[in-house]
């Protein structure tokens, strides 16, 4: 029953949805299938075409603490979840590669009509509804804006519609969803993209498994983006 480390598969942390579906490439370019579908199978471990390799599959916030812990050897998560986690967690995660997919940016919006601009200003106070505390805290503290901070976890876009806050601060893509909702973009805090992290004691006792995989995730993002 005692496997040797060197036994044992490699274990990645994805979470559904976009990041899972743009990792799905990088693995292929590696020469590895993934043989289940999260959004259909009932199981939380996938295997793959490659004995050495398991999937799995994670809430999005939750998979720095995943690999933080050594549950899974490596992870992909987005940067403003990594921002996040750092601020709480002294983690100490390796992230060796910014993998550039899964990119958005984290605005703040707020309803159309509303004057942000004349509302925003040094000692002034704002209702901001987000579940991106800490980069939110830093984003008004750099402008010398109190904020009153309402956490939300979904259907962010609600908060200005009700008067529960005056702005929201939320990762915009298209950015079709506030349109619909009659919200607007009003200011650009930080671009977001998918970054690959590895645990600590992994990067070190696992090397030789790996290396291979990390050099072909960054030659295929590489590949995918040739002008950056």
């Amino acid at each position: 029953m005692n496997r040797s480390t060197s036994d044992k598969p490699l274990t990645l942390a994805l979470s559904k949805g976009r990041i899972f579906e743009e990792t799905l490439p990088l693995l292929k370019a590696a020469g590895i299938s993934v043989t289940e579908d999260p959004e259909t199978s009932r199981k939380l471990i996938l295997p793959t075409s490659s004995p050495g390799l398991q999937l799995i599959i994670v809430r999005a916030s939750d998979v720095p603490t995943y690999v933080q812990y050594g549950a899974a050897d490596f992870g992909i998560a987005g940067k403003d979840v990594l921002d996040e986690h750092a601020a709480v967690e002294s983690s100490g995660l390796y992230q060796p590669i910014d993998l550039e997919i899964a990119k958005c940016r984290l605005c703040v919006a707020v309803r159309e009509g509303f004057n942000y601009h004349s509302a925003v200003h040094q000692g002034a106070r704002l209702r901001v509804a987000t579940k991106y505390v800490q980069a939110t805290r830093k984003h008004f503290g750099r402008k010398g804006v109190y904020i009153d901070l309402i956490k939300l976890y979904g259907s962010m876009e609600l908060a200005p519609l009700v008067g529960l806050a005056d702005a929201i601060v939320d990762l915009v893509s298209t950015g079709n969803t506030l349109k619909a909702n009659h919200l607007t973009p009003v200011e650009h805090i930080t671009d977001i993209s998918a970054r690959l992290i590895v645990n600590q004691a992994a990067f070190k006792t696992r090397a030789q498994a790996l290396r291979p995989l990390l050099r072909s995730f960054a030659e295929a993002s590489n590949a995918k983006t040739p002008n950056h």
